[in-house]
Formats: C-alpha cells, sequence, structure tokens
C-alpha cells in the first residue's frame, strides 16, 4: 500500500517543503495585522456589557472624554451610520452576528460591545474605556448548559442558508430500530469550546477620502470586503483587506466580527488610522465559539454487527440574534452502510455571543457521537470496533445514491492496525498493562468534505528566471505561501527560492476563503490554468522574435518543461531558458490568468467527494494517583496527493494535539449568576501543551483524487481532528471501565473507575 513516506521525488509536488516563509516568521519580520504602524495613528479599546441581558439605560462619557490624549468616547449616539448587511450569493456577505455595531440598547451577551474608546496612546483609551460609567436594567438571563431544542419550523434560517432541520432519512429506521435484536441508545455531549490563537483579533482602518484600506487578520479578506462596502455603502473597489499573515484562526477568522466595523467608523470620524487590537478575554466573549451539543445516537443492528438502523438527533446552542447550525450530522448520512438512517437537529438560543466554525465544525463534535456509539456497539456485541466498522463499510454514498470519486478507509484501518499493532489488543478493561501502568487502546474513524471554492490566479514569467503567483486567498498558518510556491515552481521549471508569491489582498485576484480545509484544491486548477497561459504567451513570443531560435516554428511544435521550450521532438534539456526568450525579445514578463469554478454545493454531483482516515490511539491510566495520560497516537489519513508532506504532517499533528484538548481538557464554562465566561484566559482555559502531547504517528495514502482537481490533492487541515475524541474516550474506557460520554473527561469521572485500586 503506497504512503507518502515511501515516494520520495524531485518533483516540487510531493517533497517535504519547509516553508518559505518561515524565515519571515522566525526572524520576527513577518507582519500581522497589529503590526503595521501609521503616522499619526490612533488607539481604541472597547468598553463591554457587564450583563447578559438588559439594556443600556445610560452611558455615562463626561470623565472620559476629558482624560489625556483621549480623541473620542464613541457609542450608539456619535458612531455614525452603520448599516445591515444582507446576504449574497455563495459566500458573499456570511456573517455570524448580522446586527451592527451600537444598532440598539438592547444587551444581549456578557461583553457584548456598547462603547468605544479613541486616544493617541493605547494606555490612554484603556484608562477612557474603564472611565465609561454604564447603568442597566437587567432581565433575566439563560446560559443554562441542558439543551431542549426550541420550536421552530421544519425549515429554518442559518449562517448559510435556509435548511430543513430533516437533513436526510432513508427507509424506516423507527420501525427498523424497534425490531433489531440489538440495540444502542446514548446522549453524548460536547462543550462550548473557545478558539485561542496566539494572535489576537486586530483591526487597523484608514481612510483616503472615500477609500478605506483594512489591515485584519481575516480567514476570508474578500467577503470581509463586501461586507464592509455593505455597511458603509461604498462600491467594493473603494475597499481593500490585506491579510499578509494570520496567527492561526480555527475559525474564529473565518467571518468578520463586530470590532472591525468599529474601527472603520471610528477612523472615518477621526480622519486618522485607528488600531484596535481585542484583549484575550473578550476572546472569549465576542468573536466566536464552538457551541456545546447534545446528540442522541441511536443504532440498531443484527447479532452479527451489521448495522439496520442509525438516528442521530442533535441539538446546539446558539446565541439570541443569530441562526448558527453547527451540522453534526455532516458525516452521518454516509459514513457507514446502513438502510434505515435519519438525521435532524434543533437549536437552543442563549445569552452567549454568537458561535461559529471553529476547527472541523459539525463534523468534529458530530464524529465523536458517532464514532463513540459504534464503539459502544463493538462492545456490546463483542466484536472488534475495527472489525464493526469493516462489516459496515458502504460500497457508495448511500444517502446521494452516488459513487465516491476515491475512498480508502478500509486501506487507512488496515494500515493503522498494523502500524499500531492493534492485533496485540485485548478487550477486557484492564487487561493490558505495561511498566506497572495500565493500557486502554481505542480507535476511531473519521471524515471531512473534499471539494473546491471558485479560484482565480495570476502567473508571471520575468526576464530574470523568475517567476510569480498571485492569488486574494490568504495564509492562515497552513502553509498556503508554500504550496503556491511549489505549483509555480513545477509550472515554471525554476527553485523554490525564484518564486514570488503574493497572498492575502484583495487588489489581487479574488481566492477562496480559508475555510473548510479546501484553499488547495481550489487554487490548483486556477494557478495551473494561469501558468498554461503565460506559457502560451511566451511560446508565440518564441515564435515571433527575430533571431529566436524558434522563429521559424509554429507554436504547437513547442513545449515547455524544465524552465525551457523546446521542440516537441527533441529534449528540454536541448531548448532555450525562458530568461533568454525574455530579453532576446526585450520582454519583461508574460502574464497568464486563470480561474477554476467552484464544486462546493453542487445540487447535482456526479461523485460523492471526501477525505478519510482513522486515529488509534494508546493511554496510560495510574489508578493509585488516578493519573491519565495519551500516550501514543498513529493516524491514517487518505487525502489524495499531499503536495507537501512536511506541512501535511504538521497539520495532522496540531489537530490530533487539538483533539487532545477536545477530549480531555477543552470546555468554557459560562457563570450562571452573571452570563459571564468564567475562565477567559489562558490560565483556567486548559489545551494541551508540550508535556501532554505523546509520539504522533502520521501516515498519508497516495491514492490521488482526479475529481477534485488534476493533481489529485484534497485539503487536510481539519480531518485530523474528526474522530480523535471518540478514540481516545473508547481507549479511557478500555483502561479504567468508563464510559465518559460528555467531554471533557474529567477527574471526577475516574474516580468511580472499576479498576481504581
Amino acid at each position: 500500500m503506497p504512503t507518502t513516506q515511501e515516494t520520495p521525488t524531485t518533483s516540487p509536488i510531493g517533497r517535504k517543503t519547509p516553508r518559505v516563509d518561515g524565515p519571515l516568521k522566525v526572524s520576527g519580520t513577518a507582519q500581522y495585522a497589529s503590526d503595521f504602524h501609521f503616522a499619526g495613528m490612533l488607539y481604541a479599546v472597547l468598553v463591554e456589557a457587564t450583563i447578559a441581558s438588559g439594556r443600556v439605560v445610560k452611558l455615562d462619557t463626561a470623565a472620559a472624554e476629558k482624560m489625556p490624549g483621549v480623541r473620542a468616547i464613541f457609542h450608539r449616539e456619535n458612531i455614525g451610520k452603520i448599516f445591515r448587511s444582507v446576504q449574497g450569493e455563495g459566500f458573499d456577505g456570511i456573517i455570524d452576528e448580522r446586527r451592527p455595531p451600537f444598532e440598539d440598547d438592547v444587551v444581549r451577551y456578557y461583553g457584548q460591545y456598547i462603547a468605544l474608546a479613541v486616544a493617541d496612546t493605547f494606555e490612554r483609551a484603556k484608562a477612557a474605556a474603564d472611565a465609561v460609567r454604564v447603568t442597566y436594567a437587567k432581565d433575566k438571563h439563560n446560559v443554562a448548559t441542558d439543551l431542549v431544542a426550541d420550536d421552530e419550523p421544519d425549515v429554518v434560517d442559518t449562517s448559510f442558508a435556509p435548511t430543513k432541520r430533516l437533513q436526510s432519512e432513508r427507509g424506516d429506521p423507527d420501525r427498523a430500530f424497534a425490531s433489531a435484536p440489538v440495540k444502542l441508545d446514548q446522549t453524548y455531549v460536547t462543550p462550548t469550546e473557545t478558539h485561542n490563537p496566539i494572535e489576537l483579533q486586530a483591526t487597523i482602518a484608514i481612510w483616503e477620502g472615500s477609500k478605506v484600506t483594512i489591515y485584519e487578520e481575516s480567514q476570508g479578506v474578500f467577503n470581509l470586503r463586501g461586507l464592509l462596502a455593505q455597511m458603509f455603502g461604498l462600491p467594493k473597489e473603494n475597499v481593500r483587506v490585506i491579510t499578509k499573515f494570520v496567527g492561526s484562526g480555527f475559525g474564529s477568522k473565518l467571518w468578520p466580527w463586530t470590532h472591525c466595523p468599529l474601527a472603520v467608523a471610528a477612523a472615518r470620524q477621526l480622519g486618522k488610522p485607528v488600531k484596535l487590537v481585542l484583549s484575550r478575554k473578550m476572546m472569549f466573549q465576542t468573536v466566536g465559539h464552538r457551541p456545546r451539543t447534545q446528540q442522541r445516537v441511536r443504532l440498531g443492528a443484527t447479532t452479527d454487527g451489521k448495522l439496520v438502523s442509525l438516528q442521530h438527533d442533535y441539538v446546539n446552542h446558539h446565541a439570541i440574534l443569530d441562526n448558527y447550525l453547527e451540522d453534526c450530522g455532516e458525516a452521518t448520512p454516509f459514513h457507514y452502510s446502513v438502510p434505515n438512517l435519519r438525521v435532524k437537529f434543533g437549536r437552543a438560543r442563549r445569552n452567549v455571543g454568537s458561535p461559529t466554525a471553529m476547527r472541523g465544525p459539525g463534523a468534529v463534535p458530530g464524529l465523536y457521537a458517532t464514532e463513540s456509539a459504534m464503539n459502544e456497539l463493538a462492545d456490546q456485541l463483542k466484536i472488534d470496533p475495527v472489525r464493526l466498522r469493516v462489516l459496515n463499510e458502504p460500497k457508495i454514498d448511500e444517502s446521494l445514491g452516488i459513487r465516491f470519486s476515491s475512498r480508502h478507509l478500509l486501506e487507512c484501518f488496515e494500515l493503522g492496525a498494523d502500524k499500531f499493532g492493534w492485533s496485540k489488543r485485548t478487550p477486557e478493561v484492564g487487561s493490558m498493562k505495561r511498566d506497572g501502568l495500565i493500557l486502554g487502546w481505542g480507535m476511531a474513524g473519521c471524515a471531512w468534505i473534499a471539494a473546491r471554492f471558485p479560484a482565480e490566479a495570476n502567473f508571471q514569467l520575468r526576464d530574470d528566471g523568475t517567476a510569480r503567483v498571485a492569488c486574494g486567498t490568504q495564509d492562515i498558518g497552513t502553509g498556503t505561501y508554500t504550496i503556491l510556491a511549489q505549483l509555480a515552481s513545477l509550472k515554471a521549471g525554476v527553485p523554490l527560492d525564484k518564486v514570488e508569491v503574493a497572498l492575502g489582498d484583495t487588489s489581487l485576484p479574488e481566492g477562496p476563503l480559508s475555510g473548510g480545509s479546501m484553499v488547495t484544491g481550489s487554487v490548483v486548477p486556477a494557478v495551473f490554468a494561469a501558468a498554461d497561459n503565460a506559457i502560451a504567451s511566451l511560446l508565440t513570443i518564441a515564435t515571433t522574435t527575430p533571431g529566436s531560435p524558434f522563429e521559424k516554428r509554429k507554436t504547437d511544435e513547442l513545449s515547455f518543461e524544465g524552465g525551457r521550450v523546446f521542440v516537441k521532438a527533441a529534449r528540454p534539456a536541448n531548448g532555450a531558458p525562458f530568461a533568454d526568450l525574455l530579453q532576446r525579445a526585450n520582454v519583461r514578463v508574460v502574464t497568464g490568468s486563470g480561474k477554476s469554478e467552484a464544486t462546493f454545493g453542487d445540487p447535482e454531483p456526479k461523485f460523492s467527494t471526501h477525505s478519510f482516515g482513522c486515529h488509534f490511539v494508546e493511554v496510560t491510566w495510574q489508578p493509585e494517583i488516578a493519573r491519565l495520560r495519551v500516550s501514543r497516537v498513529v493516524t491514517v489519513i487518505d487525502a489524495g496527493r499531499i503536495i507537501n508532506p512536511l506541512a501535511g504532517r504538521n497539520q495532522i499533528e496540531g489537530a490530533v494535539v487539538m483533539g487532545i484538548g477536545m477530549a480531555l481538557l477543552e470546555h468554557t464554562s459560562y457563570d450562571p449568576q452573571n452570563g459571564a465566561p468564567i475562565n477567559s484566559n489562558l490560565a483556567d482555559y486548559m489545551m494541551a501543551v508540550n508535556a501532554d502531547v505523546p509520539p504522533i504517528d502520521v501516515h498519508f495514502l497516495d491514492f490521488p483524487d482526479k475529481e477534485i482537481n488534476e493533481l489529485g490533492a484534497r485539503g487536510i487541515g481539519e480531518i485530523g481532528l474528526a474522530g480523535i475524541a471518540a478514540a481516545i474516550t473508547a481507549a479511557v474506557h478500555h483502561a479504567t471501565g468508563v464510559r465518559v460520554r460528555e467531554l471533557p473527561v474529567k477527574i471526577e469521572h475516574l474516580l468511580t473507575s472499576s479498576v481504581l485500586s
């Protein structure tokens, strides 16, 4: 079975490639949104509501306005007009908190922005914000953790489009479940989780007449441009968004948040550049989180392990005014073969800031529930959990009735089990030991959607032998600069150090948003089309320039490879370098543009396109002191062709680390007394750190998926987080006998362990 580790290559594609932007980052010269500085720049600090429900009765800004260096205290009465945006086609105009900031005096969650202090230094702005006095009329708030679905119609609005609450159905799942000889009916809970990228959210806004430039750590610069154009009544061409580097986002920077238009409005009012950087505490309140979910999974099976019924009913919390859906059922309809299935969702409103996409939205908490249920069913049937999944492997996507473009999940199980040593597992709880510790082994499968967003690119070949590729997407830390450099190196036939990559600017050709693990798959055909057009222009120059070695040739007699133009009947080494041809023609640069269409959201797809994989996990359990550790992980991913195995492995390793945090540590708690996130700091919000991370053995299968693009590459940013929590909780049960169905696993869960002694 081929893996990328076993396939060395001299091509820039598939080669372990250090990040081309690495030297900029480690030297501190890479500029993130808040790193820019402009003459006369002012600093803004937000005033947040300290209640979760009610209204602002009075804002006393008199003392703050008189403080040294304060330029203004903005609020509802003086911020100026900020229009409400509306959603367009596709991903145009997507935003989770649609209400414009300061639109009314109603407070709907703790930390909601109610005023903005602007001064000539950050310290003075912070002091002024602290000096604003607020009088509230409080109402009763609701941050309850028990989720009961609100009474909603069969079709509801979501962040993207109206959606049927009954998401998928086939057969008669109720009757099949009732008559099944083996049944499982359990509820699984995932908590609120907060994105904690190292880079805080920030905006710098600069007006020049009727045009505004925004420096923002955005995962979608074109969507942000369109929204700001709407909110300030501007044509899109009058708004420029620049995002050169992003210090991670995990989805929190996918859609705009209300601090951004406030910075833009303040800069408009004051006629000066304004910088606004959120605090870490604000990151827990106003820029999204993964919502709490409750998921009931019912499985019916035969005694030999064949699924006959699967029902997945889930509820997620969301904010008072938003329509956010955590699509936990995204992978459920196609992941296993089952003739009778139903997936349905509900939502419960709470006085919290709007949830948003967090790495692997929907499928990550959803697969935690369904994979946990499969592991429980395997134990109930006394069948190996790998064997149970193999028994229920589908031949087609049974939800759509179409073939998978590429699905090699069985090979993932086979390779993962072999690398992990799964055959040595004994199923009895607490039966495996090493060095005085009890071992627990668990596994789970994973899946993630694969598709393309629309993309455009520009490609240049220059007379100095260099190339340039430009696309208005952004690199959020996942290696997009390097991927585009590799693509350009392949097409231009030049080394990576002779490729310039331009990203993160709406003045560039429109590129995809950095979400859904779709950037790589989306940009490949656009970059290749642009390169081919540039090469076509080069061949024309080669055949029309006096004195050219190809002057008397026709373009269809020529080819281009390895940076050289040559006659098709000859070898590339006998050709002429493109730089020589351009110099001879006195042409500085040839340029090509290219675009590719979206496949995401296709109403009539020919194939079901997804990536797949699995995790095998070992935990150690020390009952004498109730110490649990993840000690070993093997992950195998089927994601088509891997363009950069070095960055790809890094992505999966990071996702597994995040999965350890999801399973054992992470949760955001809201104070029932005031509705505030209690653990809104990096001391009290627990995440996996180096000491928590075991050896992680990552393997990629090498089965290119040509339905996605010419290279057969699919995105891999999120799939590594899917399924890992279920594998960990299965390992916890194997070691301790405790079945944890509400994340994260806590020590108080394990103190009831049947093998605690």
